[in-house]
């Protein structure tokens, strides 16, 4: 299973050593380090594109047959099909068959989202049963990815502080407030 990876640089200005007066941003003595942070968090919405295909279907179903026993498995296995299920394309070659006289091929595309690996493995195992095959993986993603990129973004700025912090006490000195962040 991927692991979402958040990662952020800043980049902190703190203005070291006591001064007397007021001096100009440029002409302050400063420090500049930068903070790394990162956090590893599972995905809570991975996103898996379905294609149903007469083209490719091996026990002479129809789409449509295909499509409910499909429906039928994911609400068995506790899917919100109404929720987590969209058809996303519809395709048919209607418009070639007229030149090759072949039999016309729908393609439905859908798109699922689930919400853990143990669902995953479940889904991929019913549709292996029906003979879908193409079924493959759009996107991750955590529905609280927002929190998590502040929550990295305050370890970063903590991450810094505590550098600027020491290479000020290694040469016997303090910080002061930060004059930029970045």
């Amino acid at each position: 299973m991927k692991r979402l990876l958040i990662v952020f640089l800043l980049s902190i200005s703190l203005c070291g050593f006591a001064q007397i007066g007021e001096k100009n941003f440029i002409d302050q003595n400063y420090i500049e380090v930068t903070g790394k942070a990162e956090k590893e968090i599972v995905p809570d919405m991975i996103y898996l594109k379905i294609i149903l295909s007469d083209k490719d279907n091996k026990s002479k179903q129809s789409l449509d047959e295909t499509e409910k026993s499909m429906i039928s498995k994911l609400t068995g296995i506790g899917v919100d099909v109404n929720k987590d299920l969209s058809v996303k394309d519809y395709v048919s070659n209607f418009k070639s068959y007229w030149i090759s006289k072949t039999d016309v091929i729908l393609t439905k595309q859908f798109q699922l989202i689930v919400h853990d690996a143990k669902t995953i493995q479940k889904v991929f195992f019913e549709f292996q049963k029906l003979g879908i095959s193409n079924v493959t993986i759009e996107k991750l993603e955590h529905s609280r990815i927002e929190q998590y990129r502040r929550e990295v973004k305050i370890e970063a700025i903590k991450a810094a502080k505590e550098k600027a912090e020491a290479l000020a006490a290694a040469v016997n000195q303090s910080i002061g407030k930060a004059l930029y962040i970045k």
